[in-house]
């Protein structure tokens, strides 16, 4: 049993290290200076996601970012789920803290929507879909990037929970607290009204 136990801890530790790896990857800095947008830290908000590169004024290379941001959270997850539900979900956390802290960029990472989204998506279709309608309504009716993610984000948990699959709601509600952590300049510039809203540069 002993045995049993430490071999199932050792493939959730490699499953955290794994997508740990892949969630490090800054895909929004790669692109932003493959294509000569500049040094993403330096524009907008500095931060590294889809919604900063979108401020360069490049929307392609907004939508690749958005796209492969969430990717990555979802090869991990996928990949690591061939080892159990537990070894996802411990891939599914390492992709998304490897993008709010990559190592390569001195832990400064992304606020961790996109693969957010990516490891809901290859936990459960459902609620990722979810995340996407409620993100989606909410960013139309107020325009609001950071607000539109924090409200998907604990809608998620609860459909997760309501489709009965507690371990991974657990899971996406610790997400939700950290994004909800990683975002709490957005809730304070939307609370005085001073946050920037979709499409408008700094």
């Amino acid at each position: 049993m002993s045995d049993a136990l430490s071999a199932a801890s050792l493939t959730d530790i490699a499953a955290l290290a794994f997508g740990y790896l892949c969630g490090s990857i800054p895909f929004g800095m790669i692109l932003t200076k493959a294509f000569g947008a500049g040094d993403l830290r330096s524009i907008g908000s500095g931060n590294i996601g889809a919604t900063n590169v979108l401020r360069t004024g490049r929307k392609d290379l907004a939508a690749a970012t958005l796209l492969l941001d969430a990717l990555k959270g979802t090869f991990a997850t996928l990949i690591a789920s061939r080892w159990g539900a537990d070894a996802a979900m411990a891939a599914g956390l390492g992709a998304f803290l490897g993008h709010l802290y990559p190592i390569w960029l001195k832990f400064r990472g992304g606020k961790g929507v996109a693969t957010f989204l990516g490891v809901v998506l290859a936990l459960d279709w459902r609620a990722a879909l979810g995340f996407a309608v409620v993100w989606l309504a909410v960013a139309f009716a107020t325009r609001y990037s950071s607000l539109a993610a924090l409200i998907a984000s604990f809608a998620t948990f609860a459909i997760l929970y309501l489709l009965g699959q507690s371990s991974f709601a657990a899971l996406v509600f610790f997400l939700a607290c950290v994004l909800w952590w990683r975002h709490r300049e957005n809730i304070l510039r939307l609370r005085a009204g001073t946050e920037s809203r979709i499409g408008q540069k700094k």
